[in-house]
């Protein structure tokens, strides 16, 4: 069975022969743990792969996303990093003042996908393959506002928000169906919605204007025999049954926060788990007892056979052992043991 085949068994819950794994690795660990990354990489490879952004021509950023200074994207949108291997924060806004919309494009560089280079990497792997974008309207609301005035304006709901919500969204269908029209196995949308407690903006708020940019999204998806994968930081607990409904595939989502448990009993076998391990606590200071038992946790509530992708962080803060134990102890669970 190949990894692509094993997820694909995995998100229709048909009994793969193990756990799939995709460990998240961000520059920092590249640079401060570059053996036990080799190990990870060498004794658990990934069955999960992000395709390159692969355009037919460079797109016009400034600097590098993961770089200690100032970086702008594609949007325009300006980012500052004073740590260096890890995405920096948003640094001003793209528009400040609602007279600026006028003048708003949204970019045409990421819509001039290479779909011949995209199928060739897809047919040059066995493993199950996502997009090489990311799909994030509540985000780039952020980005382009500030966090601070998008939460303002999703309060206040001037007409003008509405209108470059429209453009947003407008941008990220061609976008979805560009990439839909290649090889991948999946789409991506990454839109962080949680804190720690509860989510950043009610559920009202994201079923009146994001959830139907969410379903035009999936729904291009289906029309291409895609699945949707999805990301969120946060406890995003109310809008779990949202995203099933809607479309979604595979969440990942900090299972630690909303409780294991609740997430198995409500949503188990309707949903495939895309990780996630701890990376607050666990992963940064726990023991490798208590990393086995949120493992192993994982399994019990949320396996129904399959639904579960062996998925960590190895970020800022992760003990190189740790990550590693995850997913020795995912190999022990499908061996038996």
């Amino acid at each position: 069975m190949t990894s692509r085949e094993l997820v694909r068994r995995t998100l229709r819950f048909q009994k793969p022969d193990r756990t799939p794994r995709h460990a998240w690795v961000l520059p920092w660990a590249e640079e401060h743990s570059p053996g036990p990354l080799a190990r990870l990489r060498r004794e658990f490879p990934d069955d999960i792969a992000t395709v390159p952004q692969l355009y037919r021509a460079p797109l016009p950023v400034v600097g590098s996303r993961y770089a200690k200074g100032d970086y702008v994207d594609e949007w325009g949108c300006r980012f500052r990093n004073v740590h260096g291997g890890v995405i920096g924060v948003t640094h001003g806004p793209l528009i400040s003042d609602w007279s600026q919309l006028e003048g708003f494009r949204a970019p045409e560089a990421p819509l001039a996908v290479d779909a011949d280079a995209v199928r060739a990497f897809c047919r040059g792997t066995q493993q199950f393959t996502l997009a090489g974008t990311l799909i994030r309207p509540f985000e780039r609301l952020q980005f382009i506002r500030t966090v601070e005035q998008a939460m303002v304006d999703l309060a206040e709901e001037p007409p003008e928000l509405l209108e470059l919500l429209r453009r947003i969204h407008e941008h990220y269908v061609r976008e979805t169906e560009a990439w839909a029209r290649t090889d991948v196995d999946a789409i991506v949308i990454m839109d962080d919605w949680g804190g720690q407690r509860r989510m950043l903006a009610s559920p009202g708020t994201f079923r009146r204007h994001f959830r139907p940019m969410y379903e035009e999204y999936a729904e291009i998806a289906r029309r291409y025999g895609k699945f949707v994968f999805m990301h969120s930081d946060g406890h995003i607990l109310d809008i779990v049954e949202d995203l099933i409904a809607l479309g979604v595939d595979a969440l990942n989502s900090q299972v630690a926060v909303m409780g294991v448990e609740e997430l198995g009993r409500r949503f188990a076998g309707r949903l495939t788990f895309w990780g996630e391990v701890d990376r607050q606590i666990l992963l940064s200071r726990g023991t490798k007892d208590e990393v086995a038992r949120a493992v192993r946790e994982m399994r019990a509530h949320l396996y129904a056979d399959g639904g579960v992708i062996a998925e960590c962080e190895f970020g800022p803060g992760a003990q190189p052992e740790n990550v590693l134990h995850v997913f020795e102890t995912w190999r022990r669970i499908d061996e038996g043991a």
